[in-house]
């Protein structure tokens, strides 16, 4: 670094981290005239430059919030817009077809039967000679592919860009990284670019406010603390602002994370560049400036967010779920400790990002949507899979103020964390995710209410860890005491199946699990008397395509559950399990079902799985298919 700035740079920087001057600094000229530089830096024009510069940061980084806030304002427009559409639809009760025909709401009285050998009928009503597993239910049919063609005139190119958002791209090769849809990555990309836009925005390119830019990649770490906060939070207001649930928001939370922790470590490297380019020559040795009080409270807060980091990494997350939840919390408030008492710019941020996390963890996740109940622990056939099962009745008592909880019931594709004291100590302390196995429970009544039958499906991941824990419990515990913390979830999923005239669920092994309480709710006559809820079904199709792993698998759903839905109107293709005939068509069967009509597509399962269908569907919709697709993930 230059040696002519050194002075005023060093005094400054002094004043900056607290550190006291040294009693007898060495003397350094000025290398442009010979003559000793003043003590007093503020006479130093140089000096008000550097000064300048770190107060325009200060003034610049609360912009940033504003920005954030414009952009979830125009995200909950977008949303309460589409809610208000899709209510007037339903009001009407019209549905939308291929072609611009409009024919009334109703339901689907054919049904297909589950056995993966049988092959449903084409559009002709004749059997379709030579179809196997992997066949389409339903035939493209050629001239509404022409209307299709006709319709989009104009509109192609929109169709078009609106498909190639809707593209998930196969994973990053090598490092097998999955990556989400073209419309998340440029969202993701946005995010970036907007703090690279807050990181250089007036920021002079010259070494001597390395200062500077440190302190501003330190000011965007801390402005992004709520944001990152309130993302993790399970009860949060983003939800009822734009729909998105926080699991749906969990991949922004991560790269959020992500961004952050780079910050820092430029923060970081750049006060150490500070250090060896100035300080050092004063004659502060490096474990003086270490042992700073506002450098060493910066580093406990740095090896804090980057230890959360590393722990938070799909291999290890995946292998030590415990681990990575003990350390996320225990670090997440260490980390807020030292950042608060780092700097004091930092300070109303970290009371922000503290508050939403007690809020949530202690008000929300400990008091007012935790219950316990009493359940069954059933082992299932494949001796690898496990029933959680409980019943209570569901309680009237609900405030719009306070969030509801399991008493009083859940809403179909809701999740839940469990914690079962019993296992041990430490597992009393744990809550693991699962979605809600058992169809959502009526409305509850003022006499009373209404019985709630509660069902998880869990399946053993590991050769240790909770899952597999439980499943050795329950071989010798068929009774136990669970503690159940939600119901989260978001009701989109729903809501695009029962605004589109075809509604086909795609469920891969254990994601049966969302499927079943989505077909139940779908289903359900209103009437008691089922020859006359039938006989109105007259267009509205649902459609369920299983694939299972092993035969065994089909077990998970009784016979009579299953035949119950297709009593309903449901119709169902369950191909040949994967260990027997490999992957099934599973692209060419959504497309059979899906042309022609208003879809909406909802998939859970595998990640080869949610591409093939989420990569069909954005073709669908690049030929002007009205098709919409919705990922639920039963995984984390």
């Amino acid at each position: 670094m230059d040696p002519v700035l050194s002075p005023w740079l060093q005094d400054a920087l002094l004043s900056a981290l607290a550190i006291p001057r040294p009693e007898n600094p060495e003397p350094i000229q000025a290398a442009d005239k010979g003559d000793i530089l003043p003590n007093d830096p503020g006479k130093d024009p140089r000096f008000r430059k550097l000064v300048e510069a770190i107060l325009f940061g200060r003034r610049l980084i609360p912009t940033y919030n504003v920005a954030l806030l414009g952009v979830l304002f125009t995200f909950t427009v977008w949303h309460w817009g589409e809610k208000i559409a899709l209510r007037r639809r339903k009001r009407d009760g019209f549905m939308k077809t291929g072609g611009d025909e409009r024919v009334e709401e109703g339901w689907s009285s054919s049904s297909s039967t589950i056995e993966g050998s049988s092959t449903p009928p084409d559009v002709s009503g004749k059997m379709n000679d030579g179809a196997d597993e992997t066949s389409p239910l339903l035939a493209p049919n050629a001239k509404t592919k022409t209307t299709t063609r006709q319709r989009l005139g104009i509109w192609k190119p929109y169709y078009l860009l609106k498909s190639w958002l809707q593209y998930q791209p196969r994973p990053i090769p090598v490092i097998n990284k999955t990556l989400p849809t073209n419309a998340v990555s440029l969202f993701v990309l946005a995010y970036i670019g907007l703090n690279v836009f807050y990181n250089f925005y007036n920021m002079p390119m010259e070494m001597q406010y390395v200062f500077v830019f440190a302190d501003r990649c330190g000011l965007l770490f801390s402005a992004n603390l709520p944001i990152l906060y309130l993302l993790a939070a399970k009860s949060q207001p983003i939800k009822l602002m734009t729909g998105y649930s926080y699991e749906s928001l969990n991949i922004f939370h991560r790269r959020a994370g992500e961004l952050m922790c780079f910050e820092a470590l430029l923060h970081f490297l750049g006060m150490f560049f500070v250090w060896y380019g100035l300080l050092r020559r004063l004659g502060f040795t490096l474990a003086r400036f270490i042992f700073n009080r506002v450098v060493l409270l910066g580093i406990g807060a740095f090896i804090s967010y980057q230890a959360i980091y590393f722990t938070s990494l799909g291999s290890f997350r995946q292998r030590m779920y415990e681990i990575f939840l003990a350390t996320h919390i225990i670090l997440q408030v260490a980390g807020l400790v030292f950042l608060w008492f780092h700097y004091q710019t930092s300070r109303p941020y970290v009371g922000i990002s503290l508050a939403i996390f007690l809020i949530d963890r202690l008000v929300f996740r400990l008091w007012l949507k935790s219950t316990s109940h009493p359940a069954t622990l059933t082992v299932l056939e494949d001796d690898e899979t496990l029933l959680v099962s409980a019943n209570w009745n569901t309680s009237t008592s609900k405030s719009a103020l306070v969030p509801t909880n399991m008493k009083n019931g859940w809403n179909p594709n809701d999740h839940v964390f469990i914690s079962v004291p019993a296992l041990s100590r430490k597992h009393s302390l744990q809550t693991h995710p699962f979605t809600i196995f058992s169809a959502a429970p009526t409305p509850a009544t003022d006499d009373g209410g209404n019985h709630a039958w509660f069902t998880l499906l869990i399946r053993a991941q590991a050769k240790s860890g909770f899952t597999r824990t439980l499943l050795d419990h329950a071989r010798t515990h068929p009774q136990t005491q669970i503690r159940l913390d939600g119901p989260y979830g978001s009701p989109h999923a729903l809501d695009i199946l029962t605004s589109s005239s075809t509604a086909i669920i795609v469920a891969g092994g254990s994601g049966i699990a969302v499927a079943y309480p989505l077909l139940y709710t779908l289903l359900r006559p209103s009437s008691n008397d089922l020859e006359s809820a039938v006989s109105r079904r007259s267009t509205k199709k649902v459609k369920l395509m299983w694939i299972v792993h092993s035969s065994s698998h089909r077990e998970w759903v009784p016979e009579e559950k299953m035949r119950e839905l297709q009593d309903w109107g449901l119709e169902v293709f369950v191909p040949e399990p994967t260990e027997v005939a490999g992957r099934p068509a599973v692209a060419s069967t959504v497309e059979g079902w899906a042309v022609g009509a208003r879809t909406g597509v909802v998939v859970s399962g595998p990640d080869g799985l949610v591409r093939d269908v989420r990569n069909m569907c954005a073709l669908l919709v690049g030929r002007g298919e009205d098709v919409v697709v919705q990922v639920e993930k039963f995984g984390w």
